[in-house]
């Protein structure tokens, strides 16, 4: 039996990843990586991100890893330009770093709800920013942004988290219309339940997180959770060049929930 294509996508772009060191950043970086790419990422979390460049060394060519605050204008510029000088340009951003958060309206304070926005609404913003004029310059290019199902259907407890996510896939649809005359596409992917360490985090507050976890997968029409890897995939096809006619999408991997919800 002739061993499968290993499909190389990505050949030749070079991509930045924000918070890639754990979970679905992680798992963006890694196929970057092995469908070709020249692959940087960030993330705030120096420990998980070494641990992440030394496993990834290991299987093929080290990726770049800048450590990098995506709230703060000035660091985001700093490492949009080491990218820059290193790969010598940018084909794709990913917008992946984010929080959950769970606040109760009326007792959140402004900090919290700043905090929360920072990072996963106005982070994303500062990213396109200052890589919006490299795309322009290389003729074109590819933004995914990973939002979430409760940009679009959520439950109690999840605020503000469902309204930044909602904002971000707002910022795709406007940042697309925007730059389709210069080539450059701009998706949002927008993942159910996955494995990472924020579902954990999340199962963590419940009186009982093994029960919770297991009726939670048990009313998935699959019946499980994502992999990091199953949403990385679709992020490596939206971000190539097969998906070259498709912008201002929101593109579900929920695993049906979604449309479970919507009946």
């Amino acid at each position: 039996m002739m061993a499968a294509e290993v499909r190389m996508r990505l050949a030749g772009k070079r991509v930045l990843v924000t918070g890639g060191a754990q979970g679905i950043g992680r798992a963006i970086v890694a196929k970057m990586r092995a469908e070709g790419a020249r692959t940087a990422f960030c993330d705030n979390d120096a420990a998980a991100a070494a641990h992440t460049c030394s496993e990834l060394a290991a299987s093929g060519e080290p990726v770049l890893f800048e450590a990098a605050d995506i709230t703060s204008e000035t660091e985001v510029e700093r490492v949009v330009g080491r990218v820059r000088e290193r790969l010598g340009g940018i084909d794709v951003l990913v917008n992946n770093a984010g929080i959950n958060s769970y606040f109760d309206a009326a007792a959140m304070t402004e900090q919290d709800w700043d905090g929360v926005l920072a990072v996963d609404l106005k982070g994303a913003w500062l990213c396109c920013k200052h890589v919006l004029p490299l795309l322009r310059a290389a003729g074109g290019g590819s933004i995914v942004n990973i939002a979430s199902i409760h940009a679009r259907q959520t439950c109690p407890g999840m605020f503000p988290y469902a309204v930044a996510k909602s904002g971000l896939v707002g910022l795709t649809r406007s940042l697309a219309l925007d730059c389709g005359r210069d080539n450059i596409r701009v998706n949002a992917v927008c993942p159910g339940w996955t494995r990472t360490r924020l579902v954990t985090e999340f199962f963590a507050q419940e009186p009982d997180p093994v029960a919770a976890e297991r009726l939670i997968a048990g009313q998935q029409p699959l019946q499980r959770f994502a992999e990091p890897e199953e949403v990385a995939n679709v992020v490596a096809f939206v971000a190539s060049d097969e998906a070259s006619f498709m912008t201002a999408a929101e593109v579900y991997v929920d695993g049906g929930l979604g449309a479970m919800l919507a009946t």
